[in-house]
């Protein structure tokens, strides 16, 4: 089987295990609505000079970042945002289709509720990078840096049509039609389409973190390639940092959540 496939069903199979992990009660709950439904958002806002904001991956709602209290942590001293993508925890379903360019635009709602003019470091795992590429690109002027853990990129994730139907149905038998990985999996082929025409990221600092482990599904070829496709984020950045780790897989914020913590310090360091 494609290891792109077996790595998708590793991640269902821990989103199916980990679903209800309970928001930290020092989190406030804002409902914003938009044109066709409503998206549920968790913040800690106390006007620090950035806006942390962290975006999951797919499958996964706001609540995974919370089982090793990463965003509770870094509050202490930062704004941080969470939220749930359309169909996922509390948000509602959201109109399709539920492609790249819908989800960036849909998180620029949520943020323009709590930036307050601030400029925002972004957090993203999987999924995410496409996301937070597709936005940062076309807002750079709000964005002062970028942490991405093991993001997805169109030279590595770029599935066929029998391996997105694979994927989608997986979702739908799992959770159903209106589920929000389920509507995201039937644009996987269009994204890796999408993401392949856009233009270099902005250059702001930068740190990409990359699962190089080893496993059953994941050769050393396959983990070259997958370095290969984070490395090639670099072009036009003057401050990039790639960090390798063969002691995680792919949800390196749960395995060694220290190393997360230590590089969004080292992010945080470097901007003004």
């Amino acid at each position: 089987m494609n290891k792109l496939i077996n790595s998708l069903f590793c991640l269902i199979a821990l989103t199916s295990c980990e679903k209800d992990v309970v928001k930290p009660d020092n989190f406030t709950t804002t409902n914003i609505s938009l044109p066709t439904h409503r998206l549920t958002s968790y913040s800690i806002i106390k006007n620090t000079k950035y806006l942390i904001v962290f975006e999951t991956g797919l499958g996964d709602d706001h609540s995974k970042w919370n089982q090793k209290n990463l965003p509770t942590t870094i509050s202490t001293n930062q704004d941080i945002l969470l939220y749930d993508r359309a169909g996922y925890g509390k948000s509602e379903k959201g109109s399709a289709p539920r492609n790249i360019a819908k989800l960036s635009e849909e998180l620029d709602s949520v943020i323009n509720k709590f930036d307050n003019g601030r400029k925002i470091i972004f957090v993203g795992h999987s999924l995410a990078g496409m996301i937070i590429r597709d936005y940062v690109i076309k807002k750079p002027n709000k964005v002062a840096g970028l942490l991405l853990i093991d993001p997805s990129h169109e030279a590595y994730n770029n599935p066929t049509q029998d391996q997105e139907d694979l994927i989608y149905n997986t979702f739908l038998g799992s959770y159903g039609a209106d589920f929000g990985a389920t509507m995201e999996a039937r644009d996987l082929i269009e994204d890796s389409q999408y993401m392949a025409t856009l233009p270099n990221l902005p250059n702001v600092p930068t740190i990409v973190l990359t699962s190089m482990k080893v496993d059953a599904s994941h050769n050393g070829a396959d983990r070259q390639n997958w370095f290969n496709a984070h490395e090639s984020l670099k072009d036009g950045i003057t401050d990039f940092t790639h960090i390798t780790s063969i002691n995680s897989g792919h949800y390196i914020y749960i395995d060694e959540p220290n190393l997360v913590l230590d590089n969004l310090k080292l992010l945080i360091s470097k901007l003004p």
